[in-house]
């Protein structure tokens, strides 16, 4: 594959942002050039950056030292593409004057919701602990369903959604299923 991008004198996006990162690394008039223009950088997913774009975000911000990165350990997803939320730990120990925000309260849950959620992650170690609360009220129970395959979750979702509607509980577009 890289073969290839060589030989169309191509890159792909990992090498774009590894060729940047090399670029401002090994060149110290360039990066201080970045540097200087970009005053101020916000990051936002910051959980879901890989390492590569964490050394980007350092070496451009090296000149102002004007960083602000949004995310969340608990929230990291795209592990698969090189993601590392560790780059959250990182930073705090690179930046120790930081100042960090928790932001615990959460608008679209129920407490039960919420609670469940940090009974699980609760078990990761190296996380900021938080105390997420909601004004939504302590909701419905958690229903646990565990099926024999995909089917037979789809069934059950078909017929939970087709018993709230029948029971006016609810109306078609409340739902969505993923």
């Amino acid at each position: 594959y890289q073969k290839r991008l060589e030989e169309s004198n191509s890159v792909d996006f990992d090498d774009l942002l590894l060729w940047t990162f090399r670029l401002l690394r090994d060149n110290p008039q360039i990066r201080e050039s970045y540097g200087t223009r970009f005053q101020h950088i916000l990051v936002d997913e910051f959980q879901d950056t890989n390492m590569v774009q964490y050394q980007l975000i350092r070496l451009l911000g090296s000149v102002n030292k004007n960083l602000f990165v949004v995310g969340d350990e608990d929230q990291s997803i795209y592990r698969w593409r090189g993601a590392d939320y560790r780059n959250i730990l990182q930073f705090e120990k690179d930046y120790p004057d930081c100042k960090k925000i928790l932001l615990e309260q959460n608008y679209r849950s129920t407490q039960n919701v919420l609670d469940a959620a940090v009974s699980v992650i609760n078990k990761n170690q190296n996380r900021t602990k938080k105390k997420l609360f909601s004004e939504r009220g302590s909701g419905d129970k958690i229903t646990l369903y565990e099926a024999e395959d995909d089917r037979m979750e789809a069934r059950y979702v078909v017929d939970t959604i087709a018993k709230l509607i029948k029971n006016g509980n609810a109306r078609g577009g409340d739902f969505a299923v993923l």
